[in-house]
């Protein structure tokens, strides 16, 4: 069942990288990215920023403006300046409502698509084999355990197909983290490493 074979290794891919990276870190960058498609939301929301920078401006200019010497002037901007700050605190809570729903809706589609699958798939298909062992090269506590805890005796099941795909994608991520971090280090160290002086030069 070599589509099932990749159904679990994608859906232990899936929840790895997520564990790694974190939930948070990729809610952002899918709402960064669900911000930029031609959506209602999208439109409201440079919207708001359009009038974060009016009150911006305006808010300096109310302070560069003397309340005792220019009035006039002070209160038709205070008036501007009260009534901008109520539409953005409005827009504000609006598109904070919407980010909540967002990040609920990407919780329960990534929970639903990645641990329903890990439960579900394991329970429905538990006496499937997923491949069979070549026969005779295992002794019998390797084939049991192998076919563990319902699938033929001699074959692989997929609980335990899911726990090798689980154990080597885990083993690469901590592999590749550690490469980028060696390689980061010694990046770091290039940049600090002090430039000789040019009298230091000549006298070498």
């Amino acid at each position: 069942m070599p589509s099932l074979l990749l159904i679990i290794f994608i859906t232990e891919l899936v929840v790895q990288l997520v564990n790694t990276l974190g939930a948070t870190t990729i809610n952002d960058l899918l709402w960064r990215i669900y911000l930029t498609l031609p959506t209602p939301l999208s439109l409201e929301f440079a919207q708001q920023r359009k009038k974060q920078k009016e009150y911006l401006a305006l808010r300096h200019e109310l302070k560069a403006t003397s309340s005792q010497d220019e009035f006039a002037k002070w209160a038709k901007l205070r008036r501007q300046h009260d009534k901008l700050l109520e539409e953005l605190e409005k827009k504000k809570a609006s598109t904070e409502a919407a980010r909540t729903k967002f990040d609920r809706t990407l919780t329960t589609t990534r929970m639903v698509s990645t641990r329903g699958v890990q439960w579900f798939l394991p329970f429905w298909y538990s006496k499937e084999p997923m491949f069979w062992l070549p026969y005779g090269w295992f002794p019998y506590y390797v084939e049991w355990f192998a076919s563990f805890p319902r699938a033929p005796m001699g074959s692989v099941s997929i609980v335990v197909w899911q726990w090798a795909c689980t154990a080597v994608i885990a083993l690469m991520i901590e592999a590749a983290t550690a490469v980028l971090g060696f390689v980061a280090m010694k990046q770091s160290q290039k940049v600090k490493r002090p430039v000789p002086a040019q009298s230091e030069k000549k006298d070498s």
